[in-house]
């Protein structure tokens, strides 16, 4: 399987402008630029699109842990925090936190967080990372 993202980018580093789009039409043309990225400023950047795709391929990945388990989820809620940070003269992601509550009725706490761990091991967007990823996981 393959998927498309894409960005345009017009102008300077600090004062140019870009969007990204999916091949879903998911976003298409979202902008963001420099003050999105670095100085806080609403909209998108990277770091947020990386965030969401974690935090969804994450709770996929737990589902099927849960399922291999014998367990089932009434529902899974994962946030995914991306730290961007200046190392060596340029910038890398160097942290993902994963923040997940689910409610899972008549759940062992230990094979949930054994679930846990297998799906931030497991996930495909984990594997990509070259990141510190921690998790912290609680039962609703």
């Amino acid at each position: 399987m393959k998927r498309t993202g894409s960005a345009v980018w017009s102008g300077d580093l600090k004062t140019g402008t870009g969007t990204v789009s999916t091949e879903s039409g998911a976003l298409d043309g979202t902008g963001y630029g420099f003050a999105m990225r670095f100085e806080d400023a609403p909209g998108t950047n990277p770091e947020e699109l990386i965030g969401a795709a974690h935090a969804g391929c994450f709770s996929m990945a737990l589902s099927g842990q849960l399922g291999e388990r014998g367990m089932t989820a009434e529902r899974i809620e994962t946030s995914a925090q991306v730290s961007l940070e200046k190392v060596d003269g340029g910038f890398a992601i160097t942290k993902v936190h994963l923040d997940l509550t689910a409610s899972i009725p008549g759940a062992d706490p230990a094979a949930f967080r054994e679930a846990a761990e297998a799906a931030k091991a497991g996930c495909p967007v984990s594997k990509l990372l070259d990141a510190e990823i921690t998790l912290d996981a609680k039962l609703a």
